[in-house]
């Protein structure tokens, strides 16, 4: 039997083996079977752990575009924040007009008088 396989699946394989047994199979066929179930087994085994590798890989790449997705809308917020904030010209815009419509009213009662 293989040597990196576990006894536990040389085990079972062997129970399985015994169980499917048929009326005049020799030990000798039997250990066959059985080693033909253990390699099915490792291969299967095999398998998952390339499926676990794959399933880790994908959960790992897709972690990482997530991460850069948040960091670029984090950078586009910061711009966003940054552009939208008034100059100091802009925030007293507002005071300049009402004083100049003032002025400009004041003015005009001036010269038709």
């Amino acid at each position: 039997m293989a040597k990196n396989i576990s006894s536990q699946t040389q085990q079972e394989s062997l129970k399985v083996a015994k169980a499917t047994q048929k009326p005049g199979q020799t030990k000798e066929q039997t250990k066959l079977i059985a080693q033909g179930i253990e390699k099915g087994i490792s291969e299967y085994k095999k398998q998952q752990k390339v499926k676990a590798r794959d399933r880790d890989k994908q959960r790992k790449q897709d972690l990482k575009n997530k991460h850069q997705v948040d960091e670029h809308i984090d950078e586009s917020n910061r711009n966003l924040q940054t552009s939208n904030t008034p100059s100091p010209l802009m925030k007293g815009l507002p005071w300049i007009l009402l004083v100049m419509s003032w002025l400009s009213f004041v003015a005009y009662e001036l010269t038709i008088k």
